[in-house]
């Protein structure tokens, strides 16, 4: 169980910093690359963070 924890924790933090490049990389090139680098990885995050927030209340 703990080990789950750590998984998704570790999870969240990739994902949360995919969401920030993705979005500074499509600042960067003024909008003309797809929205999809930033918003995917904050699909993904959000997904782990659900779970990690259900995986907490179980407890």
């Amino acid at each position: 169980m703990k080990l789950k924890a750590v998984l998704l924790s570790a999870a969240l933090t990739v994902f949360a910093a995919l969401t920030f490049t993705g979005a500074g990389y499509v600042l960067y090139n003024g909008g003309r690359v797809s929205a999809g680098y930033a918003v995917i990885p904050f699909l993904f995050f959000v997904v782990a963070l659900l779970v990690y927030k259900k995986q907490r209340v179980k407890k």
